[in-house]
């Protein structure tokens, strides 16, 4: 076809790559933080036996879960200021991706919520706890470990859309990508690049959650 791979004009803005890169993986720890949050309330919302918890979860849940995560991070960007509610693109990303990541660790965290033994419950009320103090001494723990496998699915998964912020011009890897590719018409190479870096930076995450896997799990 006559096209001749040469990586040097790509080489020349690695460091812009790298930036991007640190971006990404800046936008997806913040998600995946405040989405731990917004999870966690709403997958206490969710097995809620009080109505009113549990019905607007489960609306979140629904409304969330099946909207595109493009719509919603256009949504937020372009359609709320003309709500009067105005956010930077960094932020409104980062609040997108975690009301989004949020539906999806709802029904993590529920499972693993369900899967705590009742006993568990019922021996904290023996000693003389709390049900706030069963529930963040106890239960939390308990949950968080049985999760966690899931939990490093999510945030693998949403460092990965972190990508989507190039509609919004947020310089994250895939938009400093696109741009060195305009910029130098190595179509090829900049892709090329791009992928290894999302490739090695995920593998290394898996790794490192796989590590964390192993340093809680209960011994059999």
């Amino acid at each position: 076809m006559g096209y001749t791979l040469n990586f040097a004009a790509v080489w020349r803005s690695f460091d812009l790559l790298l930036e991007g890169l640190a971006l990404s993986l800046g936008l997806a720890f913040a998600a995946i933080l405040v989405g731990c949050l917004i999870g966690l309330v709403t997958a206490f919302g969710l097995v809620s036996k009080n109505l009113f918890l549990r019905k607007p979860a489960g609306l979140y849940v629904t409304v969330i879960r099946n909207t595109p995560i493009l719509v919603l991070v256009l949504f937020s960007y372009f359609a709320l200021p003309q709500l009067g509610v105005r956010l930077g693109k960094i932020e409104s990303f980062v609040l997108t991706l975690a009301i989004y990541s949020g539906a999806y660790l709802a029904e993590v965290f529920r499972g693993g919520l369900l899967s705590v033994p009742p006993g568990q419950r019922e021996a904290g009320l023996a000693i003389g706890l709390t049900e706030m103090q069963i529930r963040t001494s106890i239960i939390l723990p308990l949950m968080l470990r049985n999760v966690l496998p899931s939990l490093s699915s999510t945030m693998i998964s949403l460092f990965k859309d972190t990508s989507l912020a190039a509609a919004i011009a947020v310089p994250e890897l895939t938009f400093e990508a696109r741009k060195i590719n305009v910029e130098t018409f190595r179509v090829i190479e900049t892709w090329i690049v791009a992928s290894c870096l999302y490739v090695a930076t995920c593998s290394v995450l898996a790794a490192l959650m796989r590590a964390v896997e192993r340093r809680l799990s209960v011994p059999r």
